[in-house]
Protein backbone atom coordinates (compact mmCIF):
# COMPACT_ATOMS: atom_id res chain seq x y z
CA UNK A 1 0.00 0.00 0.00
CA UNK A 2 1.39 3.55 -0.97
CA UNK A 3 0.33 7.09 -0.32
CA UNK A 4 0.76 9.58 -3.26
CA UNK A 5 0.08 13.47 -2.47
CA UNK A 6 -0.40 15.23 -6.35
CA UNK A 7 0.04 18.89 -6.55
CA UNK A 8 -1.54 19.52 -3.36
CA UNK A 9 -2.29 22.66 -1.31
CA UNK A 10 -3.31 22.41 2.33
CA UNK A 11 -4.85 25.50 4.26
CA UNK A 12 -5.10 26.23 7.87
CA UNK A 13 -8.21 28.16 8.79
CA UNK A 14 -8.95 28.50 5.52
CA UNK A 15 -5.80 30.29 4.30
CA UNK A 16 -3.00 28.49 2.06
CA UNK A 17 -0.09 27.12 4.55
CA UNK A 18 1.91 24.79 1.87
CA UNK A 19 0.95 24.55 -1.45
CA UNK A 20 2.30 22.25 -4.92
CA UNK A 21 3.39 19.56 -2.38
CA UNK A 22 3.68 15.71 -4.59
CA UNK A 23 5.63 12.95 -3.31
CA UNK A 24 4.51 9.34 -2.80
CA UNK A 25 5.43 6.51 0.26
CA UNK A 26 6.10 3.40 -0.53
CA UNK A 27 5.75 0.64 1.29
CA UNK A 28 9.15 -0.33 3.85
CA UNK A 29 9.69 3.61 4.01
CA UNK A 30 9.81 5.49 6.46
CA UNK A 31 9.93 9.92 5.47
CA UNK A 32 10.94 12.46 7.67
CA UNK A 33 9.00 15.85 7.28
CA UNK A 34 10.90 18.82 8.52
CA UNK A 35 10.19 22.55 8.67
CA UNK A 36 9.86 24.89 11.37
CA UNK A 37 7.33 25.31 13.53
CA UNK A 38 4.38 26.48 11.83
CA UNK A 39 5.45 25.53 8.89
CA UNK A 40 2.52 23.32 8.23
CA UNK A 41 3.31 19.63 9.13
CA UNK A 42 0.84 19.27 11.25
CA UNK A 43 -1.73 20.62 9.11
CA UNK A 44 -0.36 18.40 6.08
CA UNK A 45 -0.43 15.79 8.25
CA UNK A 46 -4.14 16.36 9.34
CA UNK A 47 -4.80 16.64 5.23
CA UNK A 48 -3.44 13.08 4.73
CA UNK A 49 -5.62 11.39 7.28
CA UNK A 50 -9.07 13.06 6.23
CA UNK A 51 -9.47 15.33 8.56
CA UNK A 52 -9.73 18.52 6.70
CA UNK A 53 -9.78 18.00 2.38
CA UNK A 54 -7.20 19.97 0.18
CA UNK A 55 -7.46 23.13 -1.19
CA UNK A 56 -5.99 21.79 -4.10
CA UNK A 57 -4.68 18.29 -5.78
CA UNK A 58 -4.98 15.27 -4.57
CA UNK A 59 -4.26 12.05 -2.08
CA UNK A 60 -4.50 8.88 -3.53
CA UNK A 61 -3.83 5.78 -1.02
CA UNK A 62 -5.86 2.60 -0.19
CA UNK A 63 -9.22 2.98 2.20
CA UNK A 64 -8.78 1.88 5.60
CA UNK A 65 -5.02 2.31 5.22
CA UNK A 66 -4.05 5.08 7.77
CA UNK A 67 -3.60 4.92 11.53
CA UNK A 68 -2.83 8.83 12.00
CA UNK A 69 -1.09 9.70 15.84
CA UNK A 70 -1.75 13.85 16.77
CA UNK A 71 -0.33 15.67 19.96
CA UNK A 72 -2.97 13.98 21.97
CA UNK A 73 -2.85 10.54 23.27
CA UNK A 74 -6.23 9.92 23.08
CA UNK A 75 -6.98 7.80 25.85
CA UNK A 76 -9.93 7.14 28.33
CA UNK A 77 -8.76 8.02 31.40
CA UNK A 78 -10.86 6.13 33.54
CA UNK A 79 -9.82 2.77 31.48
CA UNK A 80 -6.89 0.75 32.13
CA UNK A 81 -3.83 0.40 30.05
CA UNK A 82 -5.28 -2.96 28.73
CA UNK A 83 -8.76 -2.14 28.40
CA UNK A 84 -7.89 1.08 26.58
CA UNK A 85 -5.87 -0.92 23.84
CA UNK A 86 -8.53 -3.91 23.88
CA UNK A 87 -10.94 -0.94 23.05
CA UNK A 88 -8.72 -0.31 20.04
CA UNK A 89 -8.39 -3.48 19.36
CA UNK A 90 -12.25 -3.96 18.87
CA UNK A 91 -12.58 -1.16 16.78
CA UNK A 92 -10.13 -2.36 14.25
CA UNK A 93 -11.14 -5.86 14.22
CA UNK A 94 -8.16 -7.12 15.57
CA UNK A 95 -7.66 -9.09 19.36
CA UNK A 96 -4.17 -9.57 20.56
CA UNK A 97 -2.91 -6.78 22.70
CA UNK A 98 0.18 -8.54 24.63
CA UNK A 99 2.39 -7.64 21.67
CA UNK A 100 1.30 -3.77 22.15
CA UNK A 101 1.88 -4.30 25.67
CA UNK A 102 5.37 -6.02 25.17
CA UNK A 103 6.76 -3.56 22.69
CA UNK A 104 6.27 -0.47 24.77
CA UNK A 105 7.48 -1.63 28.31
CA UNK A 106 3.50 -1.48 29.40
CA UNK A 107 3.21 -5.04 30.75
CA UNK A 108 3.61 -3.80 34.22
CA UNK A 109 1.46 -1.15 33.90
CA UNK A 110 -1.52 -3.20 32.51
CA UNK A 111 -3.92 -2.48 35.19
CA UNK A 112 -3.46 0.40 35.58
CA UNK A 113 -6.11 3.26 34.75
CA UNK A 114 -4.66 5.70 32.22
CA UNK A 115 -5.58 9.00 34.35
CA UNK A 116 -2.96 8.02 36.50
CA UNK A 117 0.05 7.25 34.18
CA UNK A 118 2.92 9.77 33.91
CA UNK A 119 3.15 12.40 30.49
CA UNK A 120 5.70 9.73 29.30
CA UNK A 121 4.08 6.65 29.90
CA UNK A 122 0.94 7.87 28.58
CA UNK A 123 2.59 8.60 24.93
CA UNK A 124 3.83 4.93 25.02
CA UNK A 125 0.12 3.99 25.55
CA UNK A 126 -1.02 6.51 22.79
CA UNK A 127 1.85 5.12 20.38
CA UNK A 128 1.11 1.16 21.27
CA UNK A 129 -2.49 1.66 19.49
CA UNK A 130 -0.53 1.87 16.51
CA UNK A 131 0.22 -1.67 16.68
CA UNK A 132 -3.56 -2.37 17.48
CA UNK A 133 -5.13 -1.00 14.31
CA UNK A 134 -3.77 -3.35 11.68
CA UNK A 135 -3.15 -0.51 9.43
CA UNK A 136 -0.31 0.24 7.40
CA UNK A 137 0.61 3.49 6.44
CA UNK A 138 1.42 5.58 9.88
CA UNK A 139 0.55 9.47 10.01
CA UNK A 140 2.57 10.67 13.13
CA UNK A 141 2.99 14.13 14.51
CA UNK A 142 5.79 14.77 16.66
CA UNK A 143 5.44 11.38 18.14
CA UNK A 144 8.75 11.30 20.59
CA UNK A 145 7.00 14.27 22.69
CA UNK A 146 7.62 13.38 26.81
CA UNK A 147 9.03 10.46 25.86
CA UNK A 148 12.41 9.75 27.80
CA UNK A 149 15.63 8.35 25.49
CA UNK A 150 15.02 4.47 26.61
CA UNK A 151 11.16 5.31 25.16
CA UNK A 152 12.47 6.46 21.81
CA UNK A 153 14.57 3.38 21.43
CA UNK A 154 11.14 1.38 21.70
CA UNK A 155 9.11 3.95 19.27
CA UNK A 156 11.83 3.42 16.45
CA UNK A 157 11.94 0.12 17.20
CA UNK A 158 8.14 -0.56 16.35
CA UNK A 159 8.91 1.99 13.12
CA UNK A 160 11.73 -0.38 12.26
CA UNK A 161 9.47 -3.85 12.99
CA UNK A 162 6.44 -2.03 11.12
CA UNK A 163 8.49 -1.44 7.82
CA UNK A 164 10.28 -4.16 7.79
CA UNK A 165 6.98 -6.14 7.66
CA UNK A 166 6.28 -3.52 4.35
CA UNK A 167 4.05 -0.68 6.14
CA UNK A 168 5.10 2.19 5.48
CA UNK A 169 5.46 6.02 8.47
CA UNK A 170 5.19 9.42 7.68
CA UNK A 171 6.43 11.18 10.79
CA UNK A 172 6.86 14.65 11.40
CA UNK A 173 10.10 15.22 14.30
CA UNK A 174 12.38 17.67 15.13
CA UNK A 175 14.91 14.81 16.18
CA UNK A 176 17.07 12.08 15.03
CA UNK A 177 15.20 8.54 15.34
CA UNK A 178 18.00 6.45 13.97
CA UNK A 179 15.82 5.18 11.56
CA UNK A 180 16.69 4.86 7.76
CA UNK A 181 14.47 7.54 6.42
CA UNK A 182 14.27 9.75 3.74
CA UNK A 183 13.95 13.71 4.27
CA UNK A 184 11.49 15.90 3.17
CA UNK A 185 11.40 19.41 4.32
CA UNK A 186 8.22 21.50 3.41
CA UNK A 187 9.99 25.19 3.56
CA UNK A 188 10.17 25.30 -0.07
CA UNK A 189 6.53 24.58 -0.78
CA UNK A 190 5.93 27.28 2.01
CA UNK A 191 2.23 29.21 0.56
CA UNK A 192 2.14 32.85 0.51
CA UNK A 193 -1.23 33.77 1.50
CA UNK A 194 -0.80 37.86 1.10
CA UNK A 195 0.08 37.31 -3.06
CA UNK A 196 -2.33 39.44 -5.20
CA UNK A 197 -3.86 36.53 -7.08
CA UNK A 198 -4.81 34.82 -3.16
CA UNK A 199 -8.69 34.71 -2.08
CA UNK A 200 -9.06 33.00 1.41
CA UNK A 201 -10.52 29.73 0.77
CA UNK A 202 -13.72 29.04 2.92
CA UNK A 203 -13.23 28.18 6.28
CA UNK A 204 -13.94 24.04 5.71
CA UNK A 205 -11.76 22.25 8.07
CA UNK A 206 -13.06 19.36 10.55
CA UNK A 207 -10.89 20.71 13.58
CA UNK A 208 -8.77 23.43 14.18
Amino acid sequence: MELTARDLTVSRGGVPVLEGLSFTLKPGQVLVLRGPNGSGKTTLLRTLAGLQPPLAGEVSLPPEAIAYGAHADGLKGTLTVAENLAFWASVHGTRDIEPALTRFNLLGLRNRAAQSLSAGQKRRLGLARLLVTGRAIWLLDEPTVSLDAASVGLFADAVRTHVASGGAALIATHIDLGLEAEIFDVTPFKADPDAPSRTPAAFDEAFT
